[in-house]
């Protein structure tokens, strides 16, 4: 199999920075003094909410647990006992790294806007759109690869993450078309970039 090791795209790490941004933001936010915070959190949520709508909200709720089935998945390839390929571990390591901040962001979206992270209201009827093409695996699929030793793994897992990440991309691409908010919007479109560059990278490798 070609080694392919590559660096993490640039938008990538500027991603990851962003997130932590905003996570230091949402902290500071709520850490403040208790006469300012009244003040301070009513316009801060008073902005954020002139700026989200149910699309927003579905996009947020979907991903999330999306995200963590792809995390959940990179760690069966990490565990040794797989004995995957250090072109899977790679990849595997870089989207554990990646996934698991914008978990952290997509989260602290709902908390901002004052939505529960599974509720049935706002968002619900995206999520049901998104739900029909959203590339998750089932249990059962998910034993199956864990299942795998060695090149077997490697392909199947591939040829899994390949799956998950087009559905992922086409959650994102109806929160473009779709959602309000900006910083919701912006991370479907680097959701888009980055998941699109990992299918082709895993693509070469299925192919070589």
């Amino acid at each position: 199999m070609t080694n392919l090791h590559e660096h993490r795209p640039l938008r990538r790490r500027g991603l990851r920075l962003s997130v932590v941004a905003a996570v230091l933001a949402i902290g500071l936010a709520a850490c403040g003094d208790d006469d300012d915070t009244a003040s301070s959190s009513s316009s801060s949520e008073t902005s954020v909410s002139a700026e989200f709508n149910d699309a927003d909200v579905g996009f947020a709720r979907g991903m999330i647990p999306h995200h963590r089935q792809a995390v959940e998945m990179a760690a069966i390839a990490l565990d040794p006992s797989v004995e995957a390929g250090a072109d899977v571990q790679d990849l595997a390591t870089r989207i554990e790294e990646a996934q698991d901040p914008e978990i952290e962001l997509m989260t602290g979206f709902l908390a901002a806007w004052g939505q529960d992270a599974s509720g049935e209201t706002a968002g619900s009827q995206g999520m049901d759109e998104m739900g029909e093409m959203d590339g998750m695996m089932t249990d059962e699929e998910m034993q199956s690869l864990a299942d795998l030793r060695g090149d077997e793994f490697d392909r199947t897992w591939m040829e899994m993450m390949t799956e998950h990440h087009e559905g992922a991309i086409a959650m994102a691409e109806i929160e473009i078309d779709d959602g309000d908010n900006p910083d919701a919007m912006e991370l479907a479109e680097q959701i888009i970039d980055a998941q699109q560059a990992e299918i082709g990278e895993m693509r070469t490798l299925l192919e070589g």
